[in-house]
Formats: C-alpha cells, sequence, structure tokens
C-alpha cells in the first residue's frame, strides 16, 4: 500500500515551485489562483525571495502549503495514495490532495492559521527546542515537573522529540533533561511554541474557520497528528485538526501505525526530505522517496 506525506514549516526555500510554474500549465494556473486568493503575489517571494522572505509568517505556510498541493495536481492519475499524512502544516495539504478540502479553502485556512499563530506568538514570548536522544517517556515526566509551561509538541522519531513552552519553561526543562544525561537539547529559531497550551487563542480563532469550511469524505484515510489513527469522518477531521494547534504532533506514532496498517512505501510530496529521514529511524526497512516528475 502506498502511504503519501507532506511537510511542514521548516522545509521552505528560495526558489521552490519555480520549475512547477514554468513546466506545468495546471501549476501555472493553481499559483496564480493563490496570489489572487492571499491578495499579494506569494509566487515573486517563493520563486524570487530570500531565505528572510521566506521567514516572514504569512509566507511560510502558505508557500509550504502551495508547493506540496500543486505538486500532488501535478502529478495527476499518478497520485492514487492508499492514505496520507502530514507533519502539522502539512496535514492541511493532505487534506486538499485527499480531497477532504478545496484548494482554495485549504489556502484560506492556512493563512489564517499562520496569520493566528503569529498573534498567539507576539502575546506570549514562547520558543521550542529539540531533544535528541531521550526516551519519550523521560522527555514526558520533565516537563510534567516543571511548573512553568512546557510541553512535548513533536514526537518526530524515536530519540527525537521537540518539546515546546514559555522561555523559562524551556529553560528549565533543557537544564533538567542535561542532568538526566540526555545527549542533545538544542533551542530552535522560532517564533514561539507552537502545539502547546499557548497557541490556545490562535486555536480558538481557527476554529471558527474551520467549522464554517466544508469537508468531504476524504478519497482514503488520513492519519492525524492528534491522534495518529486514521480519519475518515468529515466531523472527526474538523476536531482533530482545530485541536491540532495546541496538541503534540505524534508523527512517530502515524508512521508505525500507517505500517501497521500496510504501508509498504511513503512518498514525500513537497520540499526537502525531513520526513523520508524521520520515517527511516522510525523502520529503517520501509521504502521511502520524493516525487520524481
Amino acid at each position: 500500500m502506498k502511504a503519501f506525506v507532506f511537510p511542514g514549516q521548516g522545509a521552505q526555500f528560495p526558489g521552490m515551485g519555480k520549475d512547477l510554474y514554468n513546466k506545468f500549465p495546471i501549476a501555472k494556473e493553481l499559483f496564480e489562483k493563490a496570489n489572487s486568493i492571499l491578495g499579494f503575489r506569494i509566487t515573486d517571494l517563493m520563486f524570487g525571495g530570500t531565505t528572510e522572505d521566506l521567514k516572514q509568517t504569512k509566507v511560510t505556510q502558505p508557500a509550504i502549503f502551495l508547493h506540496s498541493t500543486i505538486l500532488a495536481a501535478v502529478l495527476g492519475d499518478t497520485f492514487k495514495p492508499d492514505m496520507v499524512a502530514g507533519h502539522s502544516l502539512g496535514e492541511f495539504s493532505a487534506l486538499v490532495a485527499n480531497r477532504a478540502l478545496s484548494f482554495e479553502d485549504g489556502l484560506v485556512l492556512v493563512s489564517k492559521r499562520a496569520l493566528a499563530m503569529q498573534k498567539a506568538c507576539e502575546k506570549t514570548p514562547s520558543t521550542m527546542a529539540a531533544i535528541i536522544g531521550a526516551e519519550d517517556k523521560v522527555v514526558e515526566e520533565v516537563c510534567a515537573s516543571i511548573i512553568e509551561v512546557v510541553v512535548p509538541a513533536n514526537y518526530n522519531c524515536p530519540g527525537q522529540i521537540v518539546i515546546s513552552g514559555s522561555n523559562e519553561g524551556i529553560d528549565k526543562a533543557i537544564e533538567a533533561l542535561k542532568e538526566k544525561g540526555v545527549k542533545r537539547a538544542l533551542k530552535l529559531a522560532v517564533g514561539g511554541a507552537f502545539h502547546s497550551p499557548i497557541m490556545e487563542p490562535a486555536r480558538v480563532e481557527l476554529e471558527e474557520a474551520i467549522r464554517m469550511t466544508n469537508f468531504n469524505k476524504p478519497v482514503c484515510p488520513v492519519y492525524q497528528n492528534v491522534s495518529a489513527k486514521p480519519s475518515s469522518d468529515p466531523d472527526l477531521i474538523k476536531t482533530n485538526l482545530v485541536a491540532q494547534l495546541t496538541s503534540p504532533v505524534r508523527w512517530t506514532q502515524s508512521v508505525i501505525n500507517m505500517i501497521s496498517d500496510g504501508a509498504t512505501s511513503f512518498t514525500e510530496v513537497g520540499p526537502g526530505n525531513v520526513l523520508q529521514g524521520l520515517i527511516k529511524k522510525v523502520n529503517q526497512n520501509i521504502i521511502t522517496e520524493g516525487v520524481v516528475l
């Protein structure tokens, strides 16, 4: 069975999507439609902007979403997933690719999500840190022992968890983890504490937008970040998508469940190859690949 997976924030790079725009009419059409929906030429920033340009919140998330969903559209009839999943932001790309969401509605939600998250970051100074070489249980116990807000945010692969919280909470967690002999604990250059309670204002804001958006029954199950389980019911998909902003991304568990349910290959649809690397760390024998046009 074929699984298609979609990357999240951090996969962007200058020039992303330009080859698709120049080579495929369907890609050019969708990129121009995106420019119109967003009210600015995101293509100018994607194709000719700098790394700093692409770090702008209003650009980063829509840019990755566009690259992934347009790449899936270019694949046409060869895009035949038995299951899909997306890492954080990538879940929106997965939902458009498996036809639970229209391209237009998906882009509007991603844009609103990015701006809502930015506002939440500005309201409460916060950050994230990558913890390498620790068991999940150890990280969870340390986070739970700290009074300040700090929680597991991304279960990326065995031995790699990202934690999220207040600046003080993250500092205390890093110190406690190092005392327990953890190999590496590194603060990340991010705008705030994604997938933590600090994103509650963004969750509330996005919930209204998601509830008012039409979701269809997807062509194949989506393994959602919140549960790591397959979902095909539009109402459940909506509920999990809302909860995602303040809940951890259970990527390790999702990959394990997809393999258990029959996935024999994973194709990463979008910029970069980060997810392929993470999947190999979950199961080194599984087939992983990017899209070859």
